[in-house]
């Protein structure tokens, strides 16, 4: 905090060691809900660093029990942990449609995480009999035998529930929206979601340090991991150690729409409640994801099957967009999904 004091004249950005202790003193619960409150507006008013970050997801990972170490192929899908409240959440039939096409895909996922409380991949789960774990041991048995896992943040790093509890009463986006997104095997390739304006290079370049050998930061609608169908989203792809630009232009991929998929109208939720907690627009988007897998054209299969294609891509089983848009597409056709949505219902039962 000394470091971080504003109005001081000699405030400066943390090393990356000092990043790993600070957040990890947060993790071990010996802080004051005030002092780690206090922590995270300072950050939130200086500017987070990418150092920083990496600082703050290391010291995260090393109190985690993060599953699937050296999983051949594995891609780990990092969307928004609170969820969105005016688009659906397209990740979770993406993440479905990939695992079918041939990769194994560990989804990051809760619900009713403050401040947003947004609809979740866990809540579309919910729609559609499927079950998420918060066992990190339970995830790599299911990724082993499904090639797909839903897997709970605060079951992986259990201290989270009370650091989202600080943040909500709060009401800031602080450096812990993105930590509980980084959550993933260091082996993994992943495919991580980034919001609008200048953090996308930053994003970048914490996956670069945290030694991932493949992924993808994109931004999506609504800072997720699903691309828009309206206009172009931009990424950054990590191979090699290189960072390459990625833009997602739906009209190359004859994908492009004229709206974005979108929720049925309701009122606004009640004070401390979010879209997540509207049981008609979790089972809206129920339907929406049995629509994409029955094969029912529209802005929600092609939003879908771009994300799916991005998770091919940095899996390493496409070389390009468009043959992930192909074997994606591919594997909805062909019923392929269903066929691993069917395969998935045991798991968890």
């Amino acid at each position: 905090m000394r470091a971080l004091g504003p109005g001081r004249k000699d405030s400066r950005h943390l090393t990356q060691e000092e990043a790993v202790r600070a957040f990890d003193a947060i993790l071990s619960g010996d802080s004051s809900p005030i002092l780690i409150a206090s922590f995270l507006t300072s950050m939130s008013w200086k500017g987070v660093t990418a150092t920083e970050l990496t600082g703050f997801a290391q010291a995260a990972r090393n109190r985690a029990t993060i599953p699937c170490a050296g999983v051949a192929g594995l891609v780990c899908v990092s969307p928004p942990q609170d969820g969105h409240d005016q688009i659906p959440p397209l990740d979770l039939v993406a993440c479905l449609i990939a695992a079918a096409a041939g990769a194994r895909v560990l989804l990051i996922t809760d619900k009713g995480v403050p401040p947003r409380r947004g609809l979740t991949a866990a809540n579309a789960l919910d729609s559609l009999g499927l079950s998420m774990t918060w066992d990190p041991v339970e995830a790599e048995d299911w990724v082993a035998k499904g090639r797909f896992a839903a897997l709970s943040a605060s079951g992986i790093l259990p201290p989270l529930a009370g650091l989202r509890e600080i943040r909500g009463e709060m009401g800031l986006r602080t450096p812990l929206s993105t930590v509980e997104k980084l959550l993933a095997p260091a082996s993994a390739a992943v495919v991580l979601a980034a919001q609008g304006g200048p953090v996308l290079g930053a994003a970048a370049e914490v996956v670069q340090g945290l030694g991932h050998p493949r992924g993808i930061v994109i931004q999506g609608m609504d800072g997720g991991v699903v691309p828009s169908v309206r206009r172009r989203s931009r990424g950054l792809e990590i191979n090699a150690g290189h960072l390459v630009p990625v833009i997602v232009e739906p009209e190359d991929f004859g994908m492009e729409c004229a709206a974005e998929p979108e929720l049925p109208m309701f009122g606004p939720p009640e004070e401390g409640r979010g879209t997540g907690d509207n049981p008609a627009l979790v089972d809206a988007c129920g339907d929406m994801t049995r629509a994409i897998l029955d094969g029912e054209p529209g802005h929600a299969r092609n939003a879908a099957l771009l994300s799916a294609s991005l998770i091919l891509k940095a899996s390493g089983r496409s070389l390009t967009l468009a043959e992930g848009v192909d074997a994606a597409a591919q594997a909805v056709d062909d019923g392929q999904v269903k066929a691993l949505v069917e395969h998935l219902r045991q798991f968890g039962a």
